[in-house]
């Protein structure tokens, strides 16, 4: 299957060109890397789509009952891992909504098998530099508490990258306002699910 990808060269914003209200018949999952923006635009999106907005990480931390750096602190990051797949498999069980995954995620295979069977899934991607002053404004990232953050984050980018190609749609993450970024997501949406419709036909 041809996957769209949305980078500066993309297509414009096809929702502007369609007055009809966006409605996605599936639940839509974003997926990447810390930093990208996966829970501000996720939830814009979900308000763009009148629908609910879901982060797995709090609904992680409501099932275990303390922080996700408690969990790695506690049991370890396979033990987290694992909690992290029954959470977004029960939470793909609901109504359509919007999903915000960690990180980490999508590189399960059996929670990928899931997305990819009941969900839209879109990735949201960005450079390095971008990635390290948004998460340089928290000191709850677990995989970052390391001596260089920096190269850490370009271990994660060389191990994820490839597998979160994957995801069905891709949006370049954008510096700037967060509604440009939205605006993008918006119009790959639109172009995915107009795509699907007539292939379906």
């Amino acid at each position: 299957m041809r996957r769209l990808i949305a980078s500066d060269k993309a297509i414009p914003d096809l929702t502007m060109a369609n007055p009809q209200p966006l409605r996605s018949p599936k639940t839509v999952v974003f997926v990447g890397l810390m930093g990208v923006g996966k829970t501000c635009i996720g939830r814009r999106l979900a308000q763009r789509l009148d629908i609910p907005f879901v982060d797995a990480d709090k609904e992680i931390e409501e099932a275990a009952g303390c922080s996700i750096p408690d969990i790695f602190e506690r049991h370890g990051e396979k033990y987290f891992r694992e909690g992290e797949r029954r959470v977004i498999l029960r939470l793909l069980d609901n109504p359509v909504h919007v999903l915000s995954t960690g990180g980490g995620a999508f590189m399960d295979p059996q929670t990928r098998a899931a997305i990819r069977e009941r969900a839209i899934s879109i990735w949201l991607r960005a450079d390095l530099d971008l990635m390290l002053r948004r998460v340089s404004r928290r000191n709850d990232r677990p995989l970052l508490q390391v001596a260089d953050p920096r190269a850490k984050l370009q271990e994660l980018i060389d191990q994820r990258y490839p597998v979160y190609a994957d995801a069905d749609i891709t949006v370049d993450s954008m510096d700037g306002p967060p509604d440009a970024t939205l605006e993008r997501v918006m119009g790959a949406l639109a172009a995915h699910l107009r795509r699907n419709a007539v292939a379906a036909q």
